[in-house]
């Protein structure tokens, strides 16, 4: 159906118009490949199970997620498989290991895109930058993609509660006439509840933006900085933290996340609402160049770069730790240990 988004008419996908019974009638001749069990893995498979799909999962023998999925009840030769003889029973070739894991992958993946299988992605990066990645599928089969707008955690735990994740979906390349109906199939099989239509090179951007953005890099370069100037000022780490980071994501985003900004402003303080009102203009005037720079980057392929050159390293993981820890160790969230600890729920 077609949804106006501000003045923007767009075209979305609802259950209610593809229900979960037409879902499976479309793929009910296929064999749903779930190649990697690391971030989208575990919640896509273990929903389109949940779902009545027929899924299988290939994982590298022997590494920690090919322990997660047994614990999980994939049965190693039944429904837990290594990644090639995966991709050799699939027909739906779900590609969700790392952006440099499918890089390295690809030589063996291609090789079993016989004509009429589809490749499935959740994130545009290795076709878009597809100079950079070497990934160039072949003309006779579908290359489709379901991007949910959250973490494979927050997938699996939204469908467990009966709620869904939105999705965004797009198709590349048509190769069977029959992609259409599969990729909506499969974004309401992974449990999303709506799906709201874009392409590889749109999807990338906005996630590679997002990521870096709002959604993880500003966010926590905001709340280091209040932080900072409170703790400098003589407040204590347990108010600073309550003030920075836990009234926000305890409080104040689930009423935005209820009915939007306007109506947290107005359930909040008249006090609240003036200075809220006054400052967001200067926060949004000091952080637009930023962003701007931010996306430029994103455009031109830097970000893309940076991932693959960091990420195919064989000592990534090591520091990836190392920043992490930064993070960890840093009084801010050291504070905030403490702080989730004394919720009444873990009490």
């Amino acid at each position: 159906m077609k949804l106006k988004f501000g003045s923007v008419e767009e075209n979305v996908v609802t259950r209610e118009e593809f229900p979960l019974e037409k879902a499976r009638e479309v793929l009910k001749d296929e064999v749903i490949a779930v190649l990697g069990y690391g971030v989208q893995g575990p919640g896509q498979a273990l929903n389109l199970k949940d779902n009545g799909f027929n899924v299988i999962v290939g994982q590298r023998k022997g590494s920690k997620t090919w322990d997660k999925a047994v614990s999980d009840g994939w049965v190693p030769g039944k429904t837990l498989f290594e990644l090639e003889e995966a991709c050799e029973k699939g027909t739906i070739l779900q590609f969700l290991l790392s952006d440099a894991g499918q890089i390295s992958a690809w030589p063996m993946v291609k090789k079993h895109l016989t004509p009429g299988k589809a490749l499935y992605f959740s994130h545009g990066f290795g076709v878009t930058y597809k100079e950079k990645t070497g990934i160039i599928p072949p003309p006779d089969v579908d290359v489709i993609l379901v991007a949910p707008k959250g973490s494979g955690t927050s997938l699996r735990r939204m469908f467990v509660e009966g709620r869904g994740l939105n999705s965004s979906y797009a198709i590349f390349q048509d190769g069977t006439g029959k992609a259409k109906d599969r990729v909506i199939a499969l974004g309401i099989g992974v449990g999303s509840g709506y799906l709201f239509e874009t392409d590889f090179y749109r999807e990338v951007t906005s996630d590679l933006t997002g990521e870096r953005g709002t959604l993880m890099g500003a966010i926590q370069g905001i709340f280091a900085a209040q932080y900072e100037v409170l703790r400098a000022n003589g407040h204590t780490p347990s108010e600073a933290f309550n003030e920075t980071v836990e009234e926000l994501t305890q409080s104040l985003m689930p009423l935005v996340a209820e009915n939007g900004m306007d109506w947290m402003y107005a359930n909040c303080s008249t006090t609240a609402q003036r200075g809220a009102l006054d400052w967001w203009k200067p926060f949004r005037d000091a952080t637009k160049p930023v962003f701007e720079k931010l996306y430029e980057s994103v455009k031109t392929g830097q970000e893309a770069q940076k991932s693959i050159d960091s990420n195919s390293k064989d000592d990534y993981r090591e520091k990836l730790e190392v920043e992490l820890k930064e993070l960890r160790d840093s009084e801010m969230w050291q504070a905030g240990a403490t702080v989730r600890k004394l919720r009444p729920e873990n009490n």
